[in-house]
């Protein structure tokens, strides 16, 4: 009887032992990522700009995908341990916010507003906020005449209140969740022009299935310093900072620039200064 016992006992000790070793492995697992088993640093980007972050059947590509890869591997992560995550514009403060991502790299552009809710490393580009209108449009020469216009941006960006607040502020403005989604109404006629940063629109120009159909106003209207946004008072603020300058050092910066915005013939500035924000 005491043998039966102390088996029951024994049996009921194992098989915890081996649910607890169960548990602690899919912790484990849940921590690491990618085939090197290391930590997994969850990178914001946007997955629907051309040229700068973009999702394809391939994978992830575009400046600010490459900005962000070389980054990672200054803070010790390889490629396969980044887990990207869509970053959209009305979305990136509450991203950081939450912890749901370690930086984010998304055509952010650095403004005083925003820095009061979360930190910015850079800035790594300079880019300015510009019209895409119809090739066959000649309507729209100047700022000014935006103001008679049906105008498209992306819900939560500068670009959008740079207009309502001083751009234009007779415009029609729609504001659609994407810059895919204005695009296509851009298209159809819907609208009359998108107007948000040089750089992105450049991206889009470019794409082969609207190749001849754009074409960019020229108009320089805002600085828009782009930044790479962390958790306010985050301590990755200076690694990433120390990245940055390291790939213009090497000359990173400039191929990337060239890999992802050349083949659109975009006119970039040279890259900025840590710290030095144009107003």
């Amino acid at each position: 009887m005491k043998l039966r016992k102390v088996s029951a006992a024994a049996a009921a000790v194992v098989a915890l032992s081996i649910t607890a070793t169960a548990c602690g492995g899919d912790n484990d697992k849940d921590s690491d990522a990618g085939s090197s088993g290391g930590k997994k640093i969850t990178i914001g980007i946007k997955f629907d700009q051309p040229g700068l972050g973009q999702k394809t059947p391939q994978g992830y590509a575009g400046f600010d995908v490459d900005v962000a890869t070389y980054v990672a591997k200054k803070l010790g992560y390889s490629a396969d341990q980044i887990q990207w995550k869509e970053a959209k514009s009305a979305d990136r403060e509450t991203l950081l916010q939450r912890g749901d991502v370690d930086f984010i790299a998304a055509t952010y552009s650095i403004t005083p507003e925003r820095e009061k809710s979360v930190d910015f490393a850079g800035p790594y580009l300079l880019a300015h906020q510009d019209v895409l209108v119809r090739a066959d449009d000649n309507s729209i020469k100047s700022p000014a005449d935006l103001n008679s216009k049906k105008l498209c941006s992306v819900t939560g960006s500068t670009s959008a209140q740079n207009v309502k607040e001083k751009l234009a502020p007779k415009a029609q403005l729609q504001q659609y969740p994407t810059y895919s989604a204005c695009l296509t109404g851009l298209q159809s006629g819907a609208i009359d022009a998108l107007t948000t940063d040089d750089s992105i629109l450049a991206g889009y120009a470019s794409q082969a299935q609207y190749k001849g159909k754009f074409k960019l106003g020229g108009f320089k209207m805002t600085n828009e310093n782009y930044g790479i946004g962390v958790k306010k008072g985050s301590d990755l603020k200076a690694k990433i900072n120390k990245a940055l300058e390291d790939m213009v050092a090497d000359k990173s910066w400039d191929t990337a620039v060239e890999k992802n915005l050349g083949p659109a013939e975009y006119k970039n500035e040279p890259a900025p200064k840590i710290g030095d924000v144009k107003s």
